[in-house]
């Protein structure tokens, strides 16, 4: 019988991947769409699979201040029309030359994944 992590009987764990560092490419293509709220960019981060039911709103603010930092947004606080002010975000040049070269990664890393897939169905059968 098994107790511990060490054993060697268990079913190793299918990798699951991390979705969190995927966040960024997509709040910067958002953010290249228009001017958003951290709320609204948490909400359409579910145009990608990401259920923001699931997506602690921390980290995306997390995210949007790191990226500010890093030149790739900047925000401004607007009045709230009925409740307090809020911040509004938008993409920099750098911040759309980073989403491009994301872009690129992602490309060649779906080209790889599609090789993958396509030889694994090949030897399925």
């Amino acid at each position: 019988m098994c107790h511990g992590k060490s054993c060697h009987h268990r079913r190793p764990r299918c990798p699951q991947g991390k979705i969190e560092r995927f966040i960024e490419p997509c709040l910067l293509l958002l953010l290249s769409e228009q001017t958003s709220h951290g709320y609204e960019l948490l909400e359409n981060l579910e145009h990608f699979g990401i259920d923001p039911r699931c997506q602690d709103p921390g980290q995306v603010y997390r995210y949007l201040r790191r990226m500010e930092k890093e030149g790739l947004v900047v925000s401004e606080w607007e009045p709230g029309e009925s409740g307090p002010a809020r911040r509004s975000y938008r993409i920099t040049g750098d911040g759309l030359a980073f989403l491009n070269s994301w872009v690129k990664t992602l490309e060649a890393r779906v080209s790889i994944i599609n090789k993958m897939l396509a030889r694994y169905h090949k030897n399925q059968g």
